[in-house]
């Protein structure tokens, strides 16, 4: 008998172990830190709720949550910068409507909703909302929108960008009233309300969260929402039901995503830790107090809204002009 060479003894002792081992053993998941991109700068809704999120995730996900800003391209630089990640689940974006289903109808953008995993959406059911500073001559929207109707151009109102969130909401509205305000583009809610505190623009446009402190103290005052219903955080903000506006109502909801390509089970983890996270009572009380509602849906949920909404607002856009030629 030919003896056998000590290497060989090792490289079948090694295959026999790999094949007795069970599946996806040698492929644990996560094993490290997980990076999540937000396509705003620090500071705005989208940003204070994905750490958030994040914070709240950890558990389940057994894994550190980093979260990485990305902005510029009202959200378009992020979601483009997701969708060159390797598709392992390692890398993930937490984003709001804009950069899905409105962005790619204005503006070239390297991406198209093929090239992304939607995993679960975290947030629903929030309006936008307008304010101004507290000497603004209107007492609730109805004034608002009357003063803005009859000085045309006179207001700027800050957005999250061109033909972004801020901009395609309020546009529905000024347009319906026949008020003429001039748009002006920020980063995200973060940016566009410094912009407001220092004076730079004369309305804050953008979500709830960043400004509920400062309509306490009294630096703002906040007119309108988006929105059918009045919101508790903001009781006293006039919306859009009440004004017979409800067919103008828009709505603002964030989610996690992923690149193209994610194996179908570390989808499933994801969706499911995503979901936990934002179905615990510390992530919905939270969103509560910013007005806000914690959703928790499945990836399959969350693909078809987000195709829904896509296709809602190509048809808006294009009534309002604001087509990419």
């Amino acid at each position: 008998m030919l003896p056998v060479h000590p290497l060989t003894t090792i490289l079948v002792v090694a295959l026999a172990c790999a094949l007795a081992a069970p599946a996806g053993a040698a492929d644990p998941f996560p094993t490290k830190p997980i990076e999540l991109i937000v396509p705003t700068p620090p500071g705005g809704g989208t940003d204070i709720t994905a750490r958030l999120l994040a914070e709240v995730a950890e558990p389940f996900l057994g894994q550190k949550v980093v979260v990485v800003n990305k902005p510029g391209g009202s959200g378009s630089v992020g979601i483009s910068l997701l969708t060159r990640a390797r598709p392992d689940g390692y890398t993930l974006a937490f984003v709001w409507n804009a950069p899905l289903t409105i962005v790619p109808h204005t503006l070239d953008v390297g991406y198209t909703l093929d090239a992304l995993t939607p995993i679960s959406q975290s947030t629903g059911g929030t309006p936008l909302i307008f304010c101004a500073k507290p000497d603004f001559p209107a007492k609730d929207g109805k004034e608002f929108l009357e003063h803005l109707r009859q000085n045309p151009d006179r207001y700027t109102y800050g957005n999250d960008g061109v033909g972004a969130t801020v901009q395609l909401a309020g546009e529905r509205v000024f347009r319906a009233v026949g008020a003429k305000v001039r748009p002006v583009p920020f980063g995200g809610a973060g940016e566009t309300l410094k912009a407001f505190l220092g004076g730079h623009v004369d309305i804050y446009g953008g979500s709830i969260p960043p400004v509920v402190g400062h309509v306490k103290d009294g630096k703002m005052k906040c007119l309108l929402a988006t929105a059918v219903e009045r919101n508790p955080a903001l009781p006293g903000t006039t919306s859009l039901g009440e004004l017979g506006l409800g067919a103008k109502a828009s709505d603002l909801w964030r989610g996690v995503i992923g690149p193209k390509g994610l194996p179908a089970d570390r989808v499933a983890f994801l969706e499911k830790a995503f979901r936990q996270a934002a179905q615990t009572p510390k992530f919905r009380e939270a969103l509560v107090a910013r007005g806000e509602q914690g959703i928790g849906s499945t990836a399959g949920e969350f693909r078809t809204l987000i195709a829904t909404e896509f296709a809602e607002h190509d048809e808006i856009i294009q009534g309002l002009g604001l087509k990419k030629k």
